[in-house]
């Protein structure tokens, strides 16, 4: 089995803006992406705002230096993840597709093989 993480995208204005019934239909749809997965997630959280990050830069001295905010200015921010384990990328294509944002028209799900270094 390889490992998958699930990156969820979208527009932190549009999820700012959902209604506390839009809320909870998402919020369900991941309890019930987690109940179908079962053991297959190995781990999930969501993130806070990407105005709370902080991205460390390299200077010339080889020094990193931290500033506010995310790495690049973008529409869609990552809001949370799961890793899992699938046979295949069709496998973990086909457990992400259930994921509720892919019904919110600002969302995207990037998914993304986990690098084996063991």
């Amino acid at each position: 089995m390889a490992k998958f993480m699930l990156l969820i995208y979208g527009n932190e204005q549009e999820w700012d803006a959902m209604t506390a019934e839009e809320i909870q239909r998402r919020d369900d749809g991941h309890v019930a992406f987690v109940e179908a997965a079962g053991s297959a997630v190995l781990d999930s959280h969501p993130l806070e705002l990407a105005e709370t990050a902080t991205t460390l830069h390299s200077n010339p001295a080889g020094r990193a230096t931290p500033t506010d905010g995310p790495f690049l200015e973008t529409k869609e921010a990552l809001g949370g993840y799961y890793v899992v384990e699938a046979s295949d990328l069709d496998q973990a294509i086909a457990m992400a597709r259930r994921l509720p944002e892919l019904k919110m028209p600002h969302c995207a799900v990037e998914v993304r093989p986990v690098r084996d270094v063991g």
